[in-house]
């Protein structure tokens, strides 16, 4: 009964704090507003006096808490064991708390960068780009909505890369710059890719056992689909003896075509470009001292071509194809004879290499008998359906001298199997 006669008590007290709560708050406003010109001077006094009070109610609050607290184990035997009972429960939680808040440091770095790991959803496959030459392949990135980064020593030797997109099309760059020696190299587009960006950022905090994804292609163009990415954890901060640029280590195995990709945390923010990787351990040059050096690229380590179709007809075989290779299809087209134009246009003859990705020339020879004629073996890098083939040629081209240049007149080139050379 008296269990009964607490909770009406209770019942009836709440009741009555509600009915009485209308007609206080009524009285309030109206003690508070009228008279209308004590209003501006009742308003901070009422302010001042309800804020005083509540802050005193809370530290008298508190106090008498931490007094309860105290004595609590005091009163009785029963009071001390369910104190030491508490005690070990509370002491378990926060030892727990405190392992699980070092794990998620430790998975996701500190501060905002645990949130990302469970609330950045976002994948960058769809954002990594492959960068193929005659010579090599890796992965690049776009840093400015015309600008791709990826490694010099993708590109080294390589006077026309070309960039192909996570949706198969190509392009290949109007310009590139570089620094052999930072190994980054900067490629730019015709055509702009705002939606692709992925911008470097200035000197973020890398802390040791973060986790990070590395993004690129391994192999290449051997695998078909969209970038992987490998996910590991940041070693170190490692100095690499002649390179001005700092590389951070981890235990990525990066795999070779991968070289040009970011490397990125939790948050999707740049860390580094994948470099180099042996046996597990990688390297990456660290992307905001990258983002220092690139206003200072020049293309003095690029390389370049120089074609000189007057000289005599090898050398205009060499520029016709050479224009293919550097998908400069506007200057290969006017190495075409008039007779030879007789029979397509420029969207015809273009039409036919759309696909190609590279030429590269293993041999031209002067034929001893006709001077106008050259012999030519070459290979084409084809790239359809996401995939890359190699075709092989040999044959002959029969030039001729208008306006000062040889131009390509007829042609006797096939297609062979692999051959031999």
């Amino acid at each position: 009964m008296k269990k009964i006669d607490f909770f009406e008590k209770l019942a009836n007290k709440i009741k009555l704090k509600i009915k009485n709560f209308w007609p206080q708050l009524k009285a309030y406003f109206k003690r508070l507003i009228f008279p209308l010109y004590l209003f501006p001077i009742k308003i901070i006094t009422y302010t001042a006096y309800y804020l005083i009070k509540f802050v005193l109610k809370f530290i008298w609050a508190f106090v008498s808490l931490v007094f309860e607290t105290i004595i609590f184990p005091f009163r009785s035997l029963k009071n001390f064991l369910k104190s030491i009972f508490i005690s070990i429960i509370f002491i378990y939680l926060a030892l727990n708390l405190f392992v699980v808040a070092d794990y998620l440091v430790k998975e996701y770095g500190p501060d905002k960068k645990i949130l990302c790991g469970f609330l950045n959803t976002k994948s960058y496959e769809g954002n990594i780009v492959r960068i193929v030459g005659g010579y090599s392949e890796g992965s690049g990135f776009f840093i400015e909505p015309n600008k791709v980064l990826t490694n010099f020593h993708v590109i080294d030797g390589e006077p026309s890369p070309k960039i192909i997109f996570p949706d198969g099309h190509f392009e290949t760059p109007v310009k590139m710059v570089g620094d052999k020696i930072a190994d980054i190299a900067i490629l730019e587009t015709p055509r702009e890719h705002k939606k692709m960006v992925m911008p470097l950022n200035d000197n973020l905090a890398i802390h040791p056992e973060e986790t990070v994804i590395a993004y690129g292609y391994p192999l290449g163009t051997e695998i078909k689909g969209t970038a992987t990415k490998l996910k590991g954890k940041v070693k170190d901060i490692k100095k690499v003896r002649g390179n001005p640029a700092p590389y951070i280590q981890t235990d990525i195995n990066l795999v070779e075509g991968m070289s040009g990709g970011p490397l990125i945390n939790l948050c999707g923010e740049i860390y580094g470009i994948n470099t180099m990787g042996i046996s597990g351990i990688s390297l990456f040059i660290v992307a905001s001292h990258a983002k220092g050096l690139i206003p200072n690229f020049t293309h003095k380590d690029i390389t370049k071509v120089k074609l000189d179709p007057s000289a005599s007809p090898e050398e205009a075989v060499k520029a016709f194809y050479t224009h293919l290779k550097t998908r400069n299809m506007e200057e290969g087209f006017k190495l075409l004879s008039k007779e030879y134009l007789k029979k397509t246009n420029f969207e015809e003859w273009a039409s036919r290499f759309s696909e190609v990705l590279d030429v590269d020339i293993v041999l031209t020879k002067p034929d001893e008998k006709k001077k106008d004629t050259v012999f030519i073996k070459f290979i084409t890098k084809v790239w359809k359906d996401e995939e890359v083939s190699y075709h092989y040629y040999e044959g002959a081209w029969q030039t001729i001298l208008e306006d000062g240049v040889y131009k390509m007149l007829k042609s006797n080139i096939k297609e062979i199997p692999l051959p031999e050379w």
